[in-house]
């Protein structure tokens, strides 16, 4: 009896539970409000939280950190001194950790071998280190926003139909207001702010406001540039075809057989004209080779080996120097695997609707990236027409064990190299990022090389008595001569679009400038600088465009910021 009445309490206790999680949440009224859950939104929300603002972050991903903590160790630092603030704080925050022996689980520290980018001592004499574990990034940013006592709302996406609310003032738009979608048990929720910031890699909020705002590659004209728009015949890095004849049809030498997967019919177009194609995404997988610690590649479910032909072909062309060659090592015997050569992790092609689409129509794209990357490790494994040598290495690596427990050991972000990008007060050009122009208000620095992955695979028609053959387009790199400021305006709407928003994710820059603009501690920086400018505006009740910069640049420099 008494056991029974004890059951039952315990079941009107769970009833209870389930009740008030069911039920929906207070709405919230804070003076700067997060959408995203990136690094920029961590260091954003560190930063309004430290100038004593109230503050919170509406994650869209349960898991907050972005591609920092999705894959990314291995960082794309470009010159580190130029990164300063909490994104260098953060480095500090890894090296702390990985200065413990017990950090050292599947590898003795002797044997890391970092190619001597891991660590590197400061002016100050503490020390950085630009290599880490997926899980650890994790653990820094959950423990930094605890440590800051911010609230997080996870796994919360934005009504982007009718959720965002803006009042019409004669000081310019202002949004009062953004709500939620009811999602998985969830109740919708609204979250009321003095200041908002969009710290996504998509740019939903900013869009939803009705903030302008570019998808795809201007033409070279538009910002007289030179490496922007098709880029037909360009061959940068390794990441093509080169003058190999490998043949694009599915019956090869026969076009009326139809071309292979993932290979557009579009013309190859003119050198510099724009269109709406964007940068090939990917995940960066976390790959070990630790027998104890690793997990054999799942073969997808819909796995089709035609897929994966032109690759065969591509050996068979002798192309095959490539398919470790971006196997970079981070701690305890992992990688922060990349896309490398003619055909690889890259699912050229097949993103050009992502930036734009619906949050269903996204999450079959990310569905379909999966299948596709996970498809080519099981063919790079099992299938008889990858060279023998290739195949018996592959599979001495798998997915670790201890990363991405809740996903399958798969990263749970998808590398969105660009989506939106908005169109604010300043925007920034390859002309800034190679210093032949210099932009007005720095609020922090950037400093890696012009960097766009391809953005199609077209066919070289039949010409002169060769044969028509594949070939890659769009891949860019270009070096920048020395580490370059992006201004406060590229950070900011037009003043007629909305008076409190910031984007320090999706700034205004043109595809090119923003190849070289979209790293991880460029977005941390960019979120830390949003974030004091926001709290400036809180503060003195005026419209973000309003800041006075210089003393946003004192804050800024006194809060560690390199300008």
């Amino acid at each position: 009896m008494r056991a029974a009445l004890l059951r039952g309490r315990l079941f009107m206790v769970a009833c209870a539970f389930w009740a008030v999680a069911a039920r929906a949440e207070p709405d919230a009224e804070v003076d700067v409000a997060i959408y995203g859950g990136t690094s920029a939104a961590v260091t954003a929300a560190v930063q309004a939280g430290a100038m004593g603002a109230r503050v919170v972050i509406v994650s869209p991903d349960r898991h907050l950190g972005g591609l920092s903590a999705g894959g990314l160790g291995y960082t794309d630092s470009g010159n580190t001194q130029s990164i300063g603030g909490l994104a260098r704080e953060f480095y500090r925050r890894v090296f702390r950790h990985y200065a413990a022996d017990e950090a050292w689980r599947w590898q003795p520290r002797a044997a890391f071998r970092d190619r001597g980018q891991g660590v590197g001592k400061e002016e100050d004499g503490q020390q950085t280190m630009w290599l880490f574990e997926p899980h650890v990034a994790e653990r820094i940013f959950d423990e930094w926003i605890a440590e800051a006592n911010v609230t997080v709302v996870r796994g919360a996406l934005l009504d982007r139909e009718s959720g965002v609310a803006v009042e019409r003032l004669p000081g310019g738009p202002r949004i009062t207001s953004f709500t939620t979608l009811a999602r998985d048990g969830a109740a919708a929720r609204t979250i009321r702010g003095k200041v908002f910031i969009d710290a996504t890699y998509e740019g939903d909020l900013m869009a939803a406001a009705g903030v302008a705002y570019h998808v795809g590659r201007e033409s070279n004209a538009t910002y007289g540039e030179r490496h922007n728009g098709n880029q037909v015949g360009v061959l940068h890095h390794s990441h093509h075809f080169g003058t190999a004849v490998v043949d694009p049809y599915r019956v090869a030498g026969q076009p009326e057989s139809g071309l292979l997967p993932r290979i557009s019919a579009d013309p190859p177009g003119v050198r510099g004209e724009g269109d709406r194609r964007v940068q090939a995404y990917c995940f960066r997988m976390c790959l070990t080779n630790v027998p104890t610690n690793r997990v054999p590649f799942p073969k997808p479910e819909g796995y089709d080996a035609s897929d994966y032909e032109l690759l065969a072909r591509t050996f068979a062309a002798g192309l095959d120097d490539d398919v470790f060659g971006k196997f970079d090592a981070i701690p305890n015997g992992k990688t922060d695997t990349n896309n490398q050569g003619p055909f690889s992790t890259d699912n050229i092609g097949m993103n050009y609707d992502y930036p734009d689409a619906s949050h269903e129509r996204r999450r079959e794209i990310i569905r379909e990236h999966e299948r596709y990357q996970q498809g080519l490790m099981w063919f790079l494994c099992h299938d008889a027409r990858v060279p023998e040598a290739i195949r018996e290495k592959m599979n001495t690596w798998g997915l670790p064990r201890d990363e991405f427990i809740d996903n399958g050991h798969w990263p749970h972000q998808l590398y969105i190299r660009e989506a939106r990008r908005m169109i604010g007060e300043d925007v920034m050009t390859e002309n800034h990022v190679l210093a032949k122009q210099a932009m007005q208000r720095p609020v922090g620095m950037g400093s890696y090389t012009l960097d766009s992955h391809n953005v199609r695979r077209y066919v070289i028609p039949a010409a002169g008595g060769k044969p028509a053959r594949v070939q890659n387009e769009g891949d860019i790199g270009v070096h920048v001569p020395k580490p370059y400021g992006i201004g406060y305006g590229c950070l900011v709407p037009k003043r007629e679009q909305c008076t409190n928003l910031l984007v320090p994710v999706c700034v205004s820059a043109s595809h090119i400038a923003y190849g070289s603009i979209r790293m991880e501690p460029v977005f941390m920086l960019l979120g830390q600088s949003a974030a004091t400018a926001a709290v400036m505006a809180v503060q003195e009740g005026i419209a973000v465009q309003d800041v006075p910069y210089e003393r946003l640049r004192e804050r800024l420099l006194a809060d560690g910021q390199r300008l």
